[in-house]
């Protein structure tokens, strides 16, 4: 094993380039006016942030296990590898733990999300995980009125009605009802673990979503609506995901008892953005890799994975590992950028053709208070006017700094993700003035993080399927490479995409592995 120094697992432990994951959004914290007091708090945060550079190891490590990636899904297959007795090295290419999840801190022992950070009813996996890891929950801001922006007119409206996030009182409402319980009903139908064999798979594959909502409902508001749960869930547009997979990920939105439902992916109360983790969603992963302590290898990418008759071979930058088998975490799409060798068969080669990532730049105001809920307000928008079309109340639990968390989605990040940092910045603050009033123009500080330009995952919030993958390539997902085996949260048949999914998929490829 390599040295025990080279990896220490601190709460908060962040270096700024992982933060800020461009030069660009660094721009836009850089033209933030600030006083000496200011420039003094960030350049103690700064050094908070920046570990000490661990010694880098060298020559050949053995295990039984080797896993590919310290996100949640990798950490869970090796807590499961070194409960079962066995040896386990991890490489993870960041200079941190977590993957997905990332924490900000907001100094004053307090953290601020910039990565995935939700948790809602039948998460019961990583529900599980946390609660050993000693790490709590508290809900989402949530009292008070929502808001609705359509072509020009602000409608405050109150999220306890039947359809939740869906505002009642407009033209489509009805539509945009039946539209949910429809597609609740067909996605009863698709099985979990391989959804390619419904009954209609060819003609839901053979579609996009878009397709399916222009037959299916004909009013701007139902339109709208939709539209806004495909981006808040996918990161990307109605047009790029098949209908197949949409439906797929709907019944996945539960567990074994209970199925899922659209309305549950995209509620608050009683749906996946219920509670947070308190010190952040990040936090479960840095004490489980606490727990496994030098197994885990920081800042090494695994760059070629080698398969023959006596086992694998893992070639990073810093180490190479031989194992008995490698369970290799992370989106589809990243993965491609490993050298296999032998080949990877067809179906999966061609499978990380056709696994895109989403399209998301996380972006969030900080002020001295959370004036909006002076004005009875959850925090809580949807609108038809971008860049930002969803917010949330995103301050710590006792509501101090304010915080206001707005979502880049879908084609509005491809459009201003190249953009300079202080005009995506200023087209943000605008939005949240419309919303919530001249107050949101001016924040002590705002942070955002395009997972888009971050090199280890190159998108957010999860990998999709277009049309006709499902059908073609479905089998290869899950499916062992002889002595490989992949997991992560596309990999998996319940909460598909999120956190309890990835620790879902790591404990199933342990599994996997170690028969």
């Amino acid at each position: 094993m390599p040295d025990s120094r080279y990896e220490t697992f601190q709460e908060g432990g962040l270096t700024r380039r992982s933060l800020i994951g461009s030069a660009a959004v660094a721009g836009a914290a850089a033209a933030l006016p600030e006083g000496a007091e200011a420039r003094r708090r960030r350049r103690r945060r700064r050094r908070r942030r920046h570990p000490r550079q661990p010694p880098k190891p060298s020559g050949t490590l053995r295990a039984d296990v080797a896993v590919v990636g310290a996100g949640l899904s990798g950490l869970s297959a090796a807590r499961e590898v070194v409960r079962a007795g066995r040896s386990v090295v991890v490489l993870e290419a960041r200079h941190r733990v977590g993957g997905r999840t990332l924490n900000h801190d907001l100094g004053g022992g307090k953290v601020v999300e910039v990565g995935g950070q939700w948790i809602g009813p039948t998460q019961d996996h990583i529900a599980a995980l946390a609660k050993e890891m000693g790490v709590g929950t508290f809900k989402t801001y949530n009292d008070g009125n929502y808001l609705y922006y359509q072509k020009g007119s602000l409608t405050p409206y109150t999220p306890s009605g039947p359809l939740g996030a869906v505002p009642p009182d407009y033209s489509g409402a009805a539509e945009t009802e039946t539209a949910l319980l429809q597609l609740d009903q067909m996605a009863s139908t698709v099985p979990l673990d391989r959804p390619w064999t419904a009954d209609n798979a060819a003609t839901w594959d053979s579609q996009t979503f878009e397709t399916w909502k222009l037959a299916n409902t004909h009013t701007d508001g139902a339109h709208l609506l939709l539209d806004l749960g495909i981006e808040a869930v996918w990161a990307a547009e109605p047009r790029d995901v098949s209908l197949l997979h949409v439906l797929f990920y709907i019944h996945s939105a539960g567990n074994e008892t209970t199925p899922g439902t659209f309305e549950r992916l995209i509620n608050t109360a009683g749906g996946a953005q219920e509670s947070r983790f308190v010190g952040g969603s990040q936090l479960v992963s840095i004490r489980l890799a606490a727990t496994l302590g030098k197994r885990v290898l920081l800042g090494t990418p695994a760059r070629r994975i080698v398969q023959d008759a006596s086992g694998v071979t893992v070639v990073s930058d810093h180490a190479t590992v031989k194992a008995r088998s490698v369970i290799v975490t992370g989106p589809p799409a990243l993965t491609a950028q490993i050298r296999y060798e032998p080949d990877l068969p067809q179906g999966r080669a061609q499978l990380l053709q056709r696994f895109p990532q989403g399209s998301a730049i996380k972006c969030e105001a900080i002020y001295d208070r959370p004036f909006w809920r002076d004005k009875g307000l959850a925090g809580q928008v949807t609108s038809d006017t971008g860049p930002v079309r969803i917010t949330f109340d995103n301050s710590p639990p006792d509501g101090s700094p304010g915080i206001m968390l707005g979502f880049i989605e879908g084609q509005a990040a491809r459009q201003y993700g190249p953009k300079p940092a202080a005009e995506r910045r200023a087209a943000v603050l605008a939005n949240l003035v419309t919303y919530f009033g001249p107050e949101a123009a001016h924040p002590r500080d705002y942070l955002e993080m395009n997972w888009s330009a971050e090199p280890w995952t190159r998108g957010c919030y999860v990998g999709y399927t277009p049309p006709g993958v499902l059908l073609d390539y479905g089998e290869a997902i899950r499916a062992p490479v002889g002595r490989m085996f992949w997991a992560g949260a596309e990999t998996s048949d319940y909460w598909n995409g999120y956190m309890d999914g990835a620790v879902r998929s790591g404990k199933r490829a342990a599994r996997e592995a170690l028969a």
